[in-house]
């Protein structure tokens, strides 16, 4: 579905923090995406099936940042004032329309690209429920087979950021690891 009208709040403000996510700042979105590299603190969750499938999201085209591109089940920045706890439920919440799930911490780590610097804070669950992809922030969404992932990986299908994540800490689990 083609959204003219819809595009990020660039006023919106997020925390600006250090590389151990202590927040010593704050700024907007427009400042954080404008090439400053304010490192600011972000969320996903990796969504798995108990048949190791890949759940991922198709970000819209009125995206600022990667538009069109299949990406982290769920991906959100963290708001001023929020903990990265609250900001994950919020997350999938909003994006999957689930609440009846349990995350695992996986890491945290700064990824950079040519607009931003982001403190991910990086998540993974098992989740076999019903999924209901936002049809305001998501263009939808499906489960990949590890296979599909790693043939698409390097031909512009993702995101750069869940590549390099995925190759990271995914790329060789087995279903009976998750």
């Amino acid at each position: 579905m083609k959204r003219d009208n819809m595009k990020d709040n660039q006023q919106e403000l997020f925390p600006i923090v250090d590389i151990e996510g202590t927040v010593i700042g704050q700024a907007t979105r427009g400042e954080c995406h404008s090439g400053s590299k304010l490192l600011h603190p972000v969320v996903h969750l990796h969504v798995f099936n108990s048949h190791g499938d890949v759940y991922l999201q198709k970000r819209p085209e009125w995206k600022d940042i990667q538009p069109g591109k299949w990406d982290t089940a769920v991906g959100g920045h963290i708001d001023y004032g929020e903990t990265p706890e609250a900001a994950l439920q919020r997350e999938v919440r909003e994006e999957l329309g689930i609440s009846d799930f349990e995350s695992i911490f996986v890491s945290m780590y700064v990824f950079e690209s040519q607009r931003e610097r982001e403190l991910v804070y990086v998540h993974r669950t098992t989740y076999d429920g019903e999924i209901r992809p936002s049809t305001d922030e998501l263009d939808g969404g499906r489960f990949w087979s590890m296979k599909e992932i790693r043939d698409a990986i390097g031909k512009d299908v993702f995101t750069p950021n869940f590549e390099s994540e995925f190759q990271r800490f995914f790329n060789t689990l087995l279903p009976s690891q998750l």
